[in-house]
């Protein structure tokens, strides 16, 4: 049975494009870098120490390359300025995103298809707002994209998985929830929610963090790629 559709909103983590993939090479290169710059460690030791500090601090903490310089000891620098391994390590880490930072494929065709229907095309993301929307800016979609149609969740006041981040940008949009798709990765976080304030919602798995897990609910639709978003939304939609 087909349903009418005024919004498609998007996560952007892993569901534009392959945030896990993206960070290894980044972390990596990073790590080189340092080592480069006269970092005395072995690659899979300052590895181990990078990812250990990453998930005790966050992926979003300021000084992940000084932590590990920390946890590696003072030999790991010694004779060196550790403030120039540290900044090899962040350049490294930039140039990855210059030049590995960029959606599939298939998400940019149908991005760029989904430009030319009648739709809001949107982003509902969490994480920190410079950094959300600097990968906006980096992945290229923006002209695809509905200005005002973009939120991160820093800017809204309520973060995922609460429901009343969908509630609140459908109020400021002048939606009705029936009529919106959200587009996410994860079970408990993009997709439960939504559900549950009476979205239709579309689970993509393709090789993200989250791609084995499960939540409370089944999305509407689940999708391997943005080629089968593309033929749901012509087919359950009705969007040309």
């Amino acid at each position: 049975m087909s349903r009418d559709l005024d919004a498609i909103f998007f996560d952007i983590d892993d569901t534009l494009f392959s945030t896990s993939v993206f960070a290894e090479k980044a972390r990596r290169g990073a790590i080189e870098a340092m080592i480069g710059a006269g970092m005395q460690a072995e690659h899979r030791v300052a590895m181990r120490e990078l990812e250990e500090v990453i998930a005790e601090f966050s992926s979003n903490y300021g000084g992940h390359f000084d932590k590990v310089l920390d946890r590696l000891g003072p030999e790991s620098h010694a004779g060196h300025n550790r403030a120039v391994i540290v900044a090899a390590g962040v350049v490294a880490y930039h140039e990855t995103k210059w030049r590995e930072l960029k959606v599939h494929d298939d998400v940019y065709e149908v991005l760029k298809w989904l430009s030319t229907t009648g739709l809001v095309r949107g982003i509902v993301s969490a994480g920190i707002t410079i950094k959300q929307a600097e990968k906006l800016v980096r992945l290229g979609v923006l002209e695809f994209l509905t200005p005002s149609a973009i939120f991160f969740t820093d800017q809204v006041g309520f973060s995922k998985p609460n429901p009343k981040l969908y509630r609140r940008v459908l109020q400021r949009m002048s939606l009705q929830p029936a009529r919106c798709l959200y587009v996410g990765d994860n079970p408990t976080h993009d997709i439960d929610p939504c559900n549950a304030e009476g979205w239709s919602t579309a689970r993509i798995r393709r090789d993200g963090r989250h791609a084995d897990e499960t939540g409370a609910t089944a999305a509407t639709h689940e999708i391997r790629d943005f080629h089968q978003l593309r033929q749901i939304l012509q087919d359950h939609y009705r969007i040309r």
